[in-house]
């Protein structure tokens, strides 16, 4: 299938508009029916362009039917509005996602050596192509764990003298970099930790209006840590990215955004005081709209006080 059948368009008219006006697509990860439904309502409440973002474990739990019936039921008709692979790691990976009726893919070569990585792009890239699909390269990599398969001990910051070779040789539409974010709820040990926009700036200088992207991002909102310990969780030491930082960054050429972390705390945080409020509830439906309305609360506040990219 394409995915102009499903009504989705690719990112290449977005991040330009995003450059040109200086604000960030918010990319938000999903992986069932209600956190599918938040971002959706969240996007129409706040007229946002905003890209459905799918890691390959979430692809594996949902499956392959369900996640494109979600799709046609959602019956999407906005122009600003993506399906994207986040994190494939194989060129296998992203031709099944585009075969699907993805949008955009994201070919994860960041843990391969640079030439290799130049050559696995191009070969990802090379596919997209005949269907219009658009292709995210990762140069650097970012610590954390994200999933089962997104994971690394290791921090590399890219390295501003790669990415024009990079990107020339790759014909990449745009280029997730390593800059001080990091996967997961520990981005940070201390307060003080901050992102090297120094390194964002060289990189920034090289390719002025090629579009920059940013992951690791979520903030890690402390008040729905303190609601999920307050009813039973157990989450410490969990620091994010500030939004003054992202909203920095955003000012520095970074057009795409990615969250999901803040998601999955505000998810988890609203059915845990749901359920502790009303021990005697066993209607999934009750606390899961509670869930519901806690992420498209987090994310109209991304969407307008961070990434800047309400009403347009």
């Amino acid at each position: 299938m394409n995915y102009k059948d499903f009504g989705l368009v690719n990112t290449k008219k977005m991040f330009i508009n995003a450059m040109r006006h200086g604000y960030a697509v918010p990319a938000f990860n999903f992986y069932n029916l209600e956190t599918l439904k938040s971002i959706l309502v969240a996007a129409k409440n706040t007229k946002s362009p905003v890209i459905l973002a799918v890691s390959e474990s979430a692809l594996k739990y949902m499956g392959d039917d369900f996640l494109m019936g979600m799709i046609i039921g959602a019956k999407i008709k906005s122009k600003n509005i993506a399906l994207h692979l986040d994190h494939g790691h194989s060129f296998e990976s992203c031709k099944h996602a585009i075969d699907l009726g993805f949008s955009s893919v994201m070919f994860d070569g960041s843990e391969l050596p640079f030439a290799e990585n130049v050559k696995q792009t191009k070969r990802v890239v090379a596919y997209a192509k005949k269907f219009d699909v658009s292709v995210e390269a990762e140069l650097g990599t970012l610590s954390g764990i994200e999933d089962e398969d997104t994971k690394s001990e290791k921090h590399i910051y890219t390295d501003p003298l790669d990415v024009i070779e990079f990107v020339s040789k790759t014909s990449c539409d745009s280029l997730a970099i390593a800059i001080g974010t990091s996967h997961g709820a520990y981005k940070r040990k201390n307060e003080n930790e901050k992102l090297r926009f120094d390194i964002l700036k060289q990189i920034a200088d090289k390719l002025p209006n090629f579009p920059l992207v940013l992951h690791g991002a979520s903030e890690i909102p402390q008040n729905l840590l303190k609601t999920i310990n307050k009813n039973g969780g157990k989450i410490v030491g969990a620091l994010g990215i500030p939004a003054s930082q992202i909203k920095k960054a955003v000012s520095m050429n970074i057009c795409k955004v990615n969250v999901d972390s803040d998601a999955r705390l505000a998810f988890t945080s609203a059915v845990r005081e749901n359920l502790n409020k009303n021990p005697e509830n066993f209607d999934p439906r009750k606390f899961l709209t509670a869930a519901m309305n806690e992420i498209t609360k987090t994310y109209i506040y991304e969407i307008t006080k961070v990434m800047n990219s309400a009403h347009k």
